[in-house]
């Protein structure tokens, strides 16, 4: 988060560091990091019907995007979650598959929101990037929030989600533009590969077919 490519963060004059999901680590952790997030957990429940469009309040909306955009931020080699539209798949989960999860994620988002306003700000988005991760570093440590005592299952959460949006299949709401896919270099999901391809050091090409429409079996 924050600086990017570093792995950690100092923050302020605490010599607290903020552990991030930083573009260093998810590159060199291709593997780990398909092996955790390409298939959210929300993808294991068929959509009902279409999301609603709207799940949180527009407050809750910006803070949240303001979260995920210091999760995982753009860098020189491609988009970051907000730009994969990361926010995006966590509200539309909410109206779904994480529907039990809302006042979890309203409680949460309240208490990035009153750090924001005791700091002299609007709102949490209103912030500047290191005053966000300083927060963001509190959470992580779970120091208490006023009568509010879950920010670091919060901030895992989130973070959990976050992943799952950049990396997921794209049918599901985050992954845009397969920014995620991309990132890492997943050529993308196929039903079947060449005995060309299985060679070692074949290069797949890169497939931009959602593994969501091989199974159902349209385009």
């Amino acid at each position: 988060m924050g600086s990017r490519p570093e792995a950690k963060k100092k923050i302020s004059g605490d010599s607290q560091q903020f552990l991030s999901v930083s573009r260093r680590e998810l590159l060199a952790g291709t593997a780990a990091a398909l092996t955790c997030t390409l298939f959210p957990v929300s993808s294991l429940v068929p959509p009902r019907t279409a999301a609603p469009a709207e799940v949180l309040a527009s407050r809750e909306r910006e803070c949240l995007e303001a979260m995920v955009s210091r999760l995982i931020p753009a860098g020189a080699d491609g988009p970051g979650a907000i730009e994969a539209g990361c926010a995006r798949y966590i509200e539309r989960a909410l109206g779904d598959a994480y529907q039990l999860l809302r006042k979890t994620y309203n409680e949460g988002l309240a208490a990035l929101h009153s750090c924001a306003v005791a700091r002299g700000a609007e709102s949490f988005a209103a912030l500047s990037a290191a005053e966000q991760d300083q927060i963001l570093s509190d959470f992580e440590r779970n120091v208490h929030i006023g009568d509010y005592g879950n920010s670091a299952a919060f901030f895992e959460m989130v973070r959990r989600h976050t992943l799952e949006g950049m990396f997921g299949d794209p049918a599901y709401g985050g992954n845009a533009n397969f920014a995620g896919w991309d990132l890492i270099g997943y050529p993308g999901p196929r039903m079947y590969v060449s005995p060309e391809l299985e060679k070692m050091g074949a290069k797949l090409p890169r497939s931009r077919v959602f593994a969501k429409q091989l199974v159902d079996g349209s385009r």
